[in-house]
């Protein structure tokens, strides 16, 4: 695991599975191994949403739940691995 400072309020947390983009202290995309990118489909201020896509520097990425980001920050056996749903 390792800890990235981007940038003010925007860290990028290496878990070897994924990398997982943080503005301020909330989990708000990510890379996973595959090379694909998510985004939380949540609206959060005006500030993270320039946060997101500065870090996805113009790649496309899958909108998720804000939960399945969430759930790269767990070990919980809920979270599948499909992100073109939401595990039951």
């Amino acid at each position: 695991m390792k800890l990235k400072q981007i940038a003010s309020n925007m860290t990028e947390l290496d878990l070897g599975f994924a990398q997982v983009f943080f503005s301020y202290e909330t989990p708000v995309a990510a890379c996973l191994t595959d090379g694909s990118l998510v985004r939380t489909e949540t609206k959060y201020s005006v500030t993270t949403t320039k946060h997101i896509n500065k870090w996805l520097n113009g790649c496309e990425a899958l909108t998720v739940p804000q939960d399945r980001i969430d759930c790269l920050l767990t070990s919980s056996s809920e979270c599948g691995s499909d992100y073109s749903e939401v595990a039951a």
